[in-house]
């Protein structure tokens, strides 16, 4: 089955509602390998909130780092390196929502990046965007980054206030097609995610 990498332009602009959303649309189990900080209210804790089907799996993060900070700078301060060859993906026969920390480039160890472990867990891009000054620019790069390592992309997944003008750039640069957009929501509950994800357009 195939395995999807959500990954985003930055930090903080909805990696884990989007991967709720396609948890649940494709009734897929869903994977964290690297969580760093809020760990008693982690991703994995918040996607098995907000998904309704009853076949999805949450699978067990490969490291649970305590500190909110880029993942080789916790894994430091726990005392303790991120080894990308004991990152195994979980045994699953369903589609595999595979989320990740921060964006393509951000350091796991002292050598390795994101984009590293994506490579190594052979799986398909789908990149979260949100719009703020400096988004086409983050955007395009983290396409070039990808591109360039022939990594595939899935699509593009807009989230927050539309801004027309930089997604049909962002479209039209890349040739990537639109799966989905995620407006501005003041609750997003189990209600929300479904609502999604009949939208889903893979």
């Amino acid at each position: 089955m195939k395995h999807y990498f959500v990954t985003g332009i930055g930090t903080g602009i909805g990696k884990t509602i989007v991967s709720a959303i396609l948890t649940e649309t494709l009734k897929a189990d869903y994977w964290k390998p690297i969580q760093a900080g809020e760990l008693d209210n982690s991703d994995s804790m918040k996607v098995h909130s907000l998904i309704s089907n009853k076949t999805s799996f949450i699978h067990s993060e490969a490291y649970r780092l305590s500190k909110s900070m880029s993942p080789h700078a916790a894994a430091k301060t726990d005392k303790i390196t991120i080894d990308l060859k004991k990152i195994k993906t979980p045994n699953t026969s369903k589609t595999l929502i595979i989320e990740g920390a921060g964006g393509v480039m951000v350091p796991l160890n002292n050598k390795q990046l994101v984009i590293d472990l994506i490579i190594k867990l052979k799986a398909e891009v789908i990149l979260v965007v949100q719009n703020y000054l400096g988004s086409i620019n983050h955007t395009l790069l983290t396409y070039e980054a990808l591109k360039s390592r022939k990594i595939p992309i899935a699509g593009i997944v807009f989230n927050g206030k539309p801004t027309p003008s930089s997604e049909e750039f962002i479209l039209r640069y890349t040739g990537l097609k639109c799966i989905l957009r995620v407006n501005v929501e003041k609750i997003i509950g189990p209600k929300t995610i479904v609502k999604y994800s009949k939208q889903v357009k893979l």
